[in-house]
C-alpha cells in the first residue's frame, strides 16, 4: 500500500497499480480455482489495460460457489489457516453470502476505510458513536475499526435500543454519529415520544457520518438534516461488501464520492447491458467493476458490484486527492424500467423531497413482473399532517414533469412504513 494514495498522480499511481498487479494475477491464477475455471485455461494478462479480455465475475456465480463448496466458495485462494475474521452480508437481495479475510486483508481493509472517514473530516477531537449491525455484517466491527484508526474515540453501540441511545449521546457528550441516513429519522421519532423536552439539535452532534443506502445526494435531504439536527451530513462510507467495506467518500469541499484505494483496488466502468468497457472520464455513466490488487482470502477480478455510478470528476479535487469523483445512481437490482426510462431510487427521492407535506419515506411495490407502464409509488405523510390540495395528483404531475415517467400515487398515513436502525429496502417486489 502507498501511504500518499489518496494525493498521488494519476501516472504514478498507475505504475504502481501495475505492479502490484504482476504479483496479484499470478497468485490468483495459482490459488482460485474459481478463476481457473472462469478462465478456461487463459492466463490473465500482464497489462491491466487488457483486463477487458477477461471475462467478468458476479455475484451469482459467486454465491453458486460457495452452495457448491462451503463456507467461503472455491474463490478462497488461501488455506483456511490463514482466514483471520469471517463477515456474513445480509442476504436481503439473495442468498447471505461468507466473507473471508486474512489478517492483512483486515488491516488494507480498515487503512482505506480510515481514508474514507478522515475524509468525510472524523478526527481524534471526536467522540463518534457507530450505529450499524456488529451481528457478523461487514459494517458493525470492520467499520468500527476504521473509525478508530482516525484517531476519535469509537463508541460501539450497534442497532437497537434507541433510548438509550439518545441518553448515552448526552452523558457522554457524542459529536458524531456513524450510521444509516434513515437512521436519523428514527431517532426523531423515539425523541418526540419519549424525550419531549429535547430537540434533535440539543444532543450537540455536529458530524454526521452516512452509508449503506442511497438518497444523501439529494440537497433537499441534507439540508433537513442540517436545519433539524444542526450537523453537518457526509457521505462517508459506501463500500460493497464482497470487496471492500468502505472505499469511497466525500469531503468538505464536495459531495461527490472519491474513490480512495487505487493502490488496492482497479476500477472499471462497463455498460451493464451489453458488458463493454466504458472510459472512466467525467461524464460517463456506468456499472462499477472492480478488481483486486491486493487480496490474500478471496480476490476477485473484473467483479460487477451492480452499482450504476456517473462520474462527475477526474481531476484533483480541492482537498489535493486525485481520485476520481463519482455518484451512484442506483444498484441495477433496483431500476425499474418504466416505458422505457430507467428510474432509480435516488431519483424517485429527489421528487419526494420537494414535497413538506411528505416524510421522504416511500415504497416502490412491483407486484407483477415487468414491462412497467407506470411506477407504483406508495408515499408517507409527514408527522401532524393531512392528504389534502390533490396531494396524490400533485406528485403525479412532479413525476412526469421531473422524470417523464407516470407514476401511481397512493398517499398513506403518517407512521405507515417501519423505520429500521439497517438498511430501509424501498423497491418491494411480491410478485413470484
Amino acid at each position: 500500500m502507498r501511504s500518499d494514495a489518496e494525493t498521488a498522480e494519476t501516472g504514478e499511481l498507475q505504475r504502481y497499480q501495475q505492479v502490484a498487479w504482476q504479483t496479484q494475477r499470478v497468485y490468483v491464477a495459482e490459488n482460485s480455482t474459481f478463476y481457473q475455471q472462469l478462465w478456461n485455461g487463459v492466463s490473465p494478462p500482464a497489462d491491466l489495460r487488457d483486463l477487458p479480455d477477461l471475462p467478468l465475475s458476479d455475484k451469482a456465480q459467486l454465491r453458486l460457489s460457495q452452495a457448491g463448496q462451503p463456507p467461503f466458495g472455491n474463490y478462497l485462494a488461501s488455506p483456511l489457516s490463514k482466514v483471520n475474521r469471517l463477515h456474513r452480508t445480509s442476504g436481503t437481495s439473495g442468498q447471505a453470502m461468507n466473507l473471508a479475510m486474512s489478517a492483512r486483508d483486515c488491516d488494507i481493509t480498515e487503512t482505506v476505510g480510515a481514508r474514507s472517514q478522515s475524509a468525510a473530516g472524523l478526527n481524534e477531537n471526536h467522540t463518534v458513536v457507530h450505529c450499524l449491525n456488529y451481528q457478523m455484517w461487514m459494517g458493525g466491527i470492520t467499520d468500527h475499526m476504521t473509525l478508530e484508526r482516525t484517531g476519535a474515540t469509537v463508541v460501539p453501540f450497534g442497532v437497537g435500543n434507541t433510548e438509550l441511545l439518545i441518553r448515552t449521546i448526552g452523558e457522554i457528550g457524542i459529536t458524531a454519529i456513524s450510521c444509516t441516513p434513515s437512521y436519523p429519522a428514527v431517532l426523531e421519532r423515539v425523541l418526540s415520544e419519549k424525550f419531549p423536552d429535547l430537540s434533535p439539535a440539543d444532543l450537540g452532534i455536529t458530524l454526521g457520518l452516512f452509508g449503506g443506502e442511497p438518497g444523501l445526494d439529494d440537497p433537499a435531504l441534507r439540508d433537513r438534516i442540517r436545519q433539524i439536527w444542526g450537523m453537518e451530513p457526509r457521505n462517508a462510507n459506501y463500500g460493497v461488501s464482497d470487496v471492500f467495506s468502505n472505499f469511497a467518500a466525500q469531503c468538505e469541499h464536495d459531495t461527490r464520492l472519491h474513490f480512495l484505494a487505487s493502490d488496492v483496488l482497479y476500477p472499471e466502468l462497463i455498460d451493464p447491458d451489453t458488458q463493454q468497457p466504458l472510459a472512466l472520464e467525467a461524464g460517463q455513466q456506468g456499472e462499477l467493476v472492480l478488481t483486486h490488487l491486493l487480496r490474500d482470502c478471496q480476490p476477485l477480478v473484473r467483479f460487477r458490484t451492480g452499482d450504476i455510478i456517473a462520474i462527475d470528476a477526474t481531476e484533483p479535487c480541492a482537498c489535493g486527492r486525485t481520485g476520481m469523483r463519482f455518484r451512484v445512481v442506483g444498484r441495477s437490482d433496483d431500476m425499474v424500467v418504466v416505458r422505457g426510462l430507467n428510474l432509480f431510487p435516488t431519483m424517485v427521492a429527489k421528487v419526494l423531497n420537494g414535497f413538506e407535506e411528505l416524510s421522504g419515506d416511500y415504497r416502490i411495490v412491483l407486484e407483477t413482473k415487468p414491462p412497467f407502464d407506470l411506477l407504483p409509488l406508495q408515499v408517507e405523510l409527514a408527522k401532524g399532517r393531512i392528504e389534502r390540495d390533490n396531494l396524490a395528483e400533485r406528485v403525479t404531475r412532479a413525476f412526469k414533469s421531473s422524470l417523464g415517467a407516470t407514476a401511481s400515487v397512493r398517499v398513506v398515513a403518517a407512521g405507515t412504513f417501519p423505520l429500521t436502525e439497517g438498511k430501509t429496502r424501498r423497491v418491494v417486489r411480491t410478485h413470484q
